[in-house]
């Protein structure tokens, strides 16, 4: 493993908010690759000056995607680009990149673009994937790019497994998300989960302000999508009150543990 993930970070319980990057080329709804880099860089900016921590770039409009194997350059080129933008408009905030089901496509897009981070997921129902990744992260050279990985528990009974199997991957942080997109953690997860790990954890799905001190005393960060989207969408436009009541729920979690 890489150096500690939370080391990316300058403040403790830092919020990442994700950037969903417009469909690829040839993935119906495409607009075009420059329409998608000025929209990505106009959240990013507008992120930046909100005060979030960190920036996350998802294909998530690539939905649904096609194996690893079938994921053309076009879209490596396309994700590279944007990530580049975005890092570009980040100033000094750590950038990740995501790809859906394709960890080693996002690896070559991290390498190219000098992200600080990926995120992964499918690495407890496919172990030999975590391997795969591991050889090609080792053939890279340079410093290890850390890896946040996903855990979807359905039930709070499901985590000790998960954390389990998820930590003998060999990422370098980890994300509990609630079963679906969109969807809160299930009650009891993310407090089991930090009795669990020995790894970073962070806490994702469904996160706003008004329900993130549900979990601010167990992750030791948040990722944030759909909540900081209009109508609580992750299709739409940031929204900015939303960003605003988010960050100050931080920064009043934050004030909690220094004052204890």
């Amino acid at each position: 493993m890489s150096r500690s993930f939370l080391d990316l970070f300058p403040r403790p319980k830092p919020v990442v908010a994700v950037i969903h990057a417009g469909p690829s080329p040839g993935v119906p709804g495409s607009r075009g690759v420059r329409a998608a880099v000025d929209r990505a860089v106009a959240e990013a900016q507008l992120l930046v000056e909100l005060g979030v921590d960190g920036l996350l770039v998802e294909n998530a409009h690539d939905a649904p995607v096609l194996p690893e194997d079938e994921t053309g350059p076009e879209v490596v080129a396309y994700m590279t680009r944007i990530a580049v933008a975005v890092r570009r408009s980040a100033g000094r905030l750590p950038v990740g990149v995501r790809m859906l089901d394709a960890a080693l496509a996002a690896l070559a897009v991290a390498h190219a673009a000098g992200c600080h981070f990926l995120r992964v997921d499918g690495w407890v129902s496919d172990p030999a994937a975590a391997g795969r990744f591991h050889r090609y992260r080792q053939s890279l050279g340079g410093p290890p790019v850390p890896v946040l990985a996903d855990l979807r528990p359905t039930d709070a009974d499901q985590v000790p497994a998960l954390v389990a199997a998820t930590e003998a991957a060999r990422p370098d942080a980890l994300l509990l998300l609630g079963p679906a997109v969109g969807q809160q953690p299930v009650p009891g997860a993310v407090g089991e989960a930090r009795r669990r790990a020995s790894l970073p954890l962070f806490c994702g799905g469904g996160l706003d302000g008004s329900n993130l001190h549900h979990y601010s005393d167990d992750a030791d960060g948040f990722l944030v999508g759909s909540g900081i989207k209009e109508n609580r969408r992750w299709q739409a436009p940031v929204c900015e009150s939303l960003v605003h009541e988010l960050v100050g729920a931080v920064e009043y979690a934050r004030g909690q543990e220094v004052r204890q």
